[in-house]
């Protein structure tokens, strides 16, 4: 199968179902709980759409609570982009089941659907950077970070990694150095999660009219 570095690199997108109450909580006293589900499935499709456009292949779509909404399956009929249901206790775990499950095929780049500046050509970027390392990060300004992308499944980066806070990225710098791997870091981008956030994404034109 040739070594790992060498074949295609995959892109796996997480995303919640964009259910009302669910998806995008933080949200949820800026739009109510509909708009902000409305507002997640735009996201959802944003990603999918800038990672068509880029050169990683396959793209695949990893849906919690399950693969069973509408819209993933939709995503799937129109786009022919791979589903799967998210398995694991927590993020970490969750993560890295889709590393374990996809590596064999090459390696993967990993990214969720709050980050509407993330680009095609900052994915293609992070594949080419995946080629001569361990593993690449984009950075989040909130601690976390919005992309990872492993050669090699590795465990210890998502054990005892308190997701969603602002330590995520310090504490993951941390297991990159203890278990000696070679690591590229991206610019520091910014997602959207608080009211904070949404208005600094609509205001540089990054929301449709729709939710203004």
């Amino acid at each position: 199968m040739g070594d790992i570095a060498e074949r295609q690199v995959q892109l796996a997108i997480f995303a919640k179902a964009p259910v009302a109450g669910y998806a995008k909580t933080r949200l949820i006293p800026e739009l109510g709980a509909e708009g902000a589900a409305s507002l997640h499935a735009f996201f959802i499709r944003r990603a999918v759409e800038t990672a068509l456009t880029s050169s990683l292949r396959p793209v695949s779509l990893w849906c919690a609570p399950d693969s069973s909404h509408d819209m993933f399956r939709w995503l799937h009929r129109v786009y022919g982009i791979e589903i799967f249901g998210q398995v694991g206790e927590n993020l970490g775990e969750r993560m890295l089941d889709a590393f374990v499950r996809l590596i064999e095929r090459g390696p993967v780049v990993l990214i969720g659907t709050d980050c509407p500046v993330l680009s095609a050509v900052h994915l293609d970027r992070c594949a080419a950077a995946l080629r001569d390392t361990d593993v690449v990060f984009t950075p989040a300004e909130d601690g976390g970070y919005v992309l990872i992308g492993l050669r090699q499944p590795e465990r210890r980066l998502f054990e005892e990694v308190a997701f969603g806070t602002e330590v995520v990225m310090r504490q993951t710098r941390e297991r990159v150095k203890e278990l000696r791997l070679k690591a590229i870091e991206t610019e520091t981008l910014w997602d959207v999660d608080t009211a904070a956030d949404f208005k600094r994404a609509r205001s540089v034109g990054l929301i449709p009219k729709l939710f203004v």
